[in-house]
């Protein structure tokens, strides 16, 4: 799934893009906890959090994790938005709960991580 479509799914507002034109999505996971992104990770991942400080992006950065999607209207400082575009990571914000954006993203095509690992 490209970032435009996952903007337009989430009803999100682009904060910071990435200069990967062609990413493709195909996992998700949604996490407050930073250990569990670092715990789980696989390329062609997107991060959905209500936590919206640099760690966020420094974690996802560790992660190789290309794409976070701030929920419940919740966006980050501008200097968070800085360093996510150093590190080409895009950013993007919705209104919608964690809950609404996993549940759109699933009957849309997106898998969690332990879907994905189960069945490679």
């Amino acid at each position: 799934m490209t970032i435009a479509e996952l903007q337009t799914l989430l009803r999100a507002e682009m904060l910071c893009a990435t200069q990967e034109e062609n990413l493709n999505i195909q996992v998700a996971k949604a996490s407050d906890l930073m250990s569990d992104v670092l715990a789980y990770t696989g390329p062609g991942e997107l991060l959905l959090t209500g936590l919206t400080n640099h760690q966020v992006v420094r974690t996802c950065e560790i992660a190789n994790v290309r794409v976070i999607i701030f929920v419940r209207g919740k966006k980050p400082a501008d200097e968070t938005v800085s360093l996510a575009a150093r590190c080409n990571i895009c950013l993007l914000a919705t209104k919608l709960s964690m809950f609404e954006s996993c549940g759109i993203l699933f009957s849309h095509g997106i898998r969690g991580v332990s879907r994905t690992s189960e069945t490679r």
